[in-house]
């Protein structure tokens, strides 16, 4: 994310100042995730935001994972992180590291805070520190067992830690101020009694501190001198602030946020999106409809086309929302000029090319990427028989019609000219086949300019067609409607996935893996599905369409 000095964002300018005030020597940031759910594309620019820095500065980027909360927390999302991560090209320094790792470290901070008399264990319970909290115009209430001694304190979190009490009976709650105008500050809890199995840690613990704790103590036991985050946090950084310097940590981070990712008409929430896993109204939490990292990467986005988008939104102070058709946009730009460029039939209907010899099979010379000759060229096989697209043809053609009708003539695209002579219908009258002719001086590649026609098909040679099965997606959500209803419920597009079989694919296709990327002519781009598709049975899903109406705005 390098950008012209004349141009640099609000962090940049802070970053500049701090390097030039010697606050800092050397940069570190992080990307801190809960490990309870899978990645979405927000946090695909949380994590270039904080790796572009790092690199700009020639700095550390670390992964850690904020594993506070084992309750919701396991294994599978863990690996789904770093997967996400090392897939947009995030290179980390130190290996995967854990807030977990520091749970012993942050035990003995806490002993700290006690002895220093800005800690203190309550017996209250949550709903009555929640009542005692106070409201936004009213200032809270110091709970009857804010002013034990600094001894009795010791041995009650010693006791907490030894597991001698019931879950919820007791916290340990730092002794702030609980007539704060911010109630974030209002003696806020920094440990909780929790007989939770840690999927790190197993079960060394039964008190494990809360993220506002926690977070900051990693960011300072790290020296991530910038601790990068969405707005939503603006409010507690004060707390992020208290946090390391009681703790007295030399050169503490500094906490700056930054704006959110929003995209229009998307679901990102992960109660949300886990509520449609559970209730199988997708496949899983990589489904290609949704827009978790894994469901992009799956779909067929490429790590350059997010890197792309994210540079081209920008970092701000201020929310807004981003069109879904600019990612488009740049998943086309990426695609266009590396993708090859396959003939796939959709729809299929039979072409016979009657006066073409029976049992001939002719390979055809085509270019991969007519805009990229670097790709190569690929051998087409052409016979008598091919597959062409329904809609290719129209019995009853409205005007300007260009494609096959009977007595008009069009190219078979790398092939020849073939002029429509009839067709057959079954007994429900749907057209089964279509009859032509072809023109042999007409090969394409030979220099023919005998004559012109006005329009091109593609096709699959029915002998050497592989059968495919392709899924169109639309978004997930009704956008008429909105992404959620009064209820919470999402507002589904019925249409949101279209499964078309069979379909044909030209045989170029067997030089390909799991994964490729594809642009099916006059189709859109595809990939194969690396989690569906088998040797024997290919399944493609669209990316996106070949072209839109969208526009990148004007800077």
């Amino acid at each position: 994310m390098e950008k012209e000095t004349n141009s640099k964002n609000f962090i940049e300018r802070i970053i500049d100042e701090d390097l030039a005030a010697g606050t800092y020597t050397k940069v570190v940031t992080r990307f801190p995730p809960e490990p309870n759910g899978y990645l979405h594309i927000g946090h695909a620019k949380s994590i270039l935001l904080n790796y572009g820095l790092a690199q700009e500065y020639h700095g550390d980027f670390h992964l850690r994972f904020d594993d506070t909360n084992p309750m919701k927390e396991n294994n599978e999302f863990v690996e789904s992180i770093v997967k996400d991560v090392e897939w947009l090209g995030a290179k980390y320094v130190g290996g995967v590291r854990f807030a977990s790792n520091y749970f012993d470290q942050m035990y003995e901070i806490a002993i700290k805070y006690i002895k220093k008399g800005v800690a203190y264990v309550d017996d209250l319970s949550a709903e009555e520190i929640h009542a005692y909290r106070g409201t936004l115009t009213e200032p809270g209430k110091e709970s009857p067992y804010r002013n034990r001694s600094v001894e009795e304190n010791l041995d009650l979190f010693e006791r907490m830690k030894n597991g001698e009490f019931e879950d919820g009976s007791k916290t340990l709650r730092a002794k702030i101020d609980m007539a704060s105008p911010n109630i974030n500050m209002r003696d806020p809890i920094l440990y909780r009694v929790a007989r939770m199995t840690h999927h790190n840690t197993g079960d060394k613990w039964c008190i494990y501190p809360m993220y506002d704790f926690a977070h900051p103590i990693e960011d300072a036991i790290e020296g991530v001198t910038h601790s990068i985050c969405t707005l939503e946090f603006e409010d507690h950084r004060p707390l992020y602030n208290w946090v390391v310097e009681q703790a007295e940590f030399p050169n503490p981070p500094k906490q700056i946020e930054f704006a959110k990712m929003y995209l229009t008409n998307v679901i990102t929430g992960k109660r949300y999106i886990k509520r449609l896993v559970d209730q199988g109204i997708v496949d899983g939490w990589d489904d290609p409809r949704l827009v978790t990292i894994a469901a992009l990467r799956r779909r067929g986005f490429t790590p350059e086309s997010i890197r792309n988008f994210m540079e081209a939104a920008g970092v701000s102070k201020s929310n807004s929302s981003v069109d879904y058709a600019m990612l488009e946009h740049f998943v086309r730009d990426d695609l266009k000029p590396k993708a090859p460029r396959l003939m796939a039939v959709l729809d299929p209907i039979k072409l016979v090319i009657d006066n073409y010899p029976e049992g001939q099979v002719e390979y055809l010379d085509a270019p991969l990427n007519m805009e990229n000759p670097e790709l190569g060229n690929k051998k087409v096989p052409f016979s008598r028989e091919v597959w062409i697209e329904r809609d290719d043809f129209m019995e009853e053609p409205p005007k300007k019609y260009r494609r096959f009708f009977v007595g008009n003539e069009v190219r078979l695209m790398n092939a020849y000219f073939v002029k429509c002579t009839g067709f057959e219908k079954d007994e429900d009258g749907k057209v089964t086949v279509v009859h032509g002719t072809y023109d042999p001086e007409t090969k394409s590649g030979t220099g023919f300019t005998g004559r012109k026609v006005k329009g091109t098909i593609h096709w699959v040679d029915c002998g050497h067609a592989v059968p495919a099965t392709v899924r169109l997606y639309e978004n997930l959500v009704d956008e008429e409607k909105g992404v959620y209803n009064e209820d919470g419920s999402v507002n589904l597009n019925p249409n949101s996935l279209t499964i078309l079989n069979p379909c044909y694919v030209e045989e170029t296709i067997k030089n390909y893996t799991n994964g490729d990327r594809f642009q099916f002519v006059r189709s859109g781009y595809y990939n194969l599905d690396p989690k569906d598709s088998k040797d024997d049975v290919l399944v493609f899903n669209r990316i996106v369409s070949l072209k839109s109406s969208f526009k990148l705005p004007k800077k």
